[in-house]
């Protein structure tokens, strides 16, 4: 069953909880100024899980919900950001691993991460 997950609060409230943590992006509206309401249909659980984590964080769901999207990236801004930090580590010692190098080091952190996940 689907659930349409309301995030219709006007006016951005300056009193909010977290309101000046996060960075602002595009589609992040200022203080004060009107935004556009907007219904997203999630299944019941989803819009449950969301309300459950906004309100152990203290927040609105619209704050959670915004500050959730500002974390996101965009495959192109991850893409860039793989990029960048290639090229640091390059500058501070020299290495630069080859696409098949970095491909064997993502399969050997997800292989660890899965067997510490195991163990628990």
């Amino acid at each position: 069953m689907t659930h349409a997950l309301s995030v219709a609060e006007s006016v951005v409230d300056d009193s909010e909880v977290g309101a000046d943590l996060y960075p602002r992006r595009v589609g992040v509206v200022p203080r004060g100024q009107r935004m556009a309401d907007a219904i997203i249909g999630v299944p019941v659980e989803v819009r449950d899980v969301l309300a459950r984590a906004a309100e152990a964080e203290g927040m609105s769901l619209r704050t959670y919900l915004t500050r959730l999207a500002n974390s996101l990236l965009t495959p192109d801004e991850r893409a860039a950001r793989s990029s960048e930090a290639r090229a640091i580590l390059k500058a501070w010692n020299g290495y630069d691993p080859t696409d098949e190098e970095l491909t064997e080091h993502q399969a050997d952190l997800d292989r660890r991460i899965a067997q510490a996940q195991a163990s628990r």
